[in-house]
């Protein structure tokens, strides 16, 4: 392990780090952001994860239906989601162009909404209901080269936003058509991925509900990122 010691890190930057097992020992941490998978976090002594867990089910009550094995709870998610980004779409729409503008290296709106078109058809079609077909090709991936453009993918495109907004819609009504059908046992089983060698490789041996998980988590977390840099772009415009 890295040992900082008498470092003076201010500004410093953490991206897509593991820091599992980091201590931070007589620091001083003043005006810090942690954004990330928190677990079993020591500060002076007080496990904190768990009060900050409950104040973000506080803040957004869908975490605790996203949580659930039962279908219906699943369902009444997917729903809100969708409810969800469908606002900040219309938000969007208030201020053409701010769905291309992205802030300290993150996505913007646009990229985001195009990563969950990949999410859907990687980690629902495939994985939920055994498909094989081409990605839809806007989507964007996962930063591994191998599967960067890899099965359907075009790296090259620039869709305008109702091209987007009308892909996502099709797959939320293909996915709460399937929610209306699917029973527990189904989520329990097995997910039916092909075997290939297509995103997501690691995939196999989940169950459908864990792959649908992933589908509902990304389109939440995603949302939470998106309106976060809106608001961001729109406090610069401000100034």
């Amino acid at each position: 392990m890295t040992r900082y010691v008498d470092e003076v890190l201010h500004g410093a930057e953490f991206r897509e780090c593991d820091l599992t097992g980091a201590r931070l020992i007589g620091v001083v941490l003043q005006d810090a952001v942690i954004d990330g998978l928190v677990t079993n976090l020591v500060v002076n002594g007080v496990e904190v994860t768990e009060y900050v867990e409950a104040e973000l089910d506080r803040r957004h009550p869908v975490r605790v239906l996203l949580r659930s094995e039962d279908p219906a709870d699943l369902r009444e998610a997917s729903r809100r989601l969708h409810a969800g980004w469908a606002a900040t779409i219309e938000r969007v729409r208030r201020t053409p162009g701010i769905e291309r503008r992205s802030v300290n290296g993150e996505w913007s709106a646009a990229q985001t909404m195009r990563h969950l078109v990949f999410v859907h058809d990687s980690w629902f079609r495939r994985c939920c209901l055994s498909s094989t077909e081409l990605f839809t090709p806007m989507g964007i991936g996962p930063t591994v080269e191998a599967y960067r453009g890899a099965h359907g993918l075009d790296l090259s495109l620039e869709p305008a936003l109702d091209e987007i907004v009308s892909v996502r819609a099709a797959q939320a009504a293909e996915l709460e058509a399937w929610l209306d059908e699917v029973t527990a046992a189904q989520l329990a089983a097995r997910a039916p991925v092909p075997d290939d060698d297509v995103w997501p490789p690691y995939a196999r041996g989940r169950s459908v509900r864990q792959c649908l998980g992933t589908v509902l988590t990304e389109t939440f977390e995603h949302h939470g990122f998106c309106v976060r840099d809106l608001d961001l772009v729109e406090a610069q415009d401000a100034e």
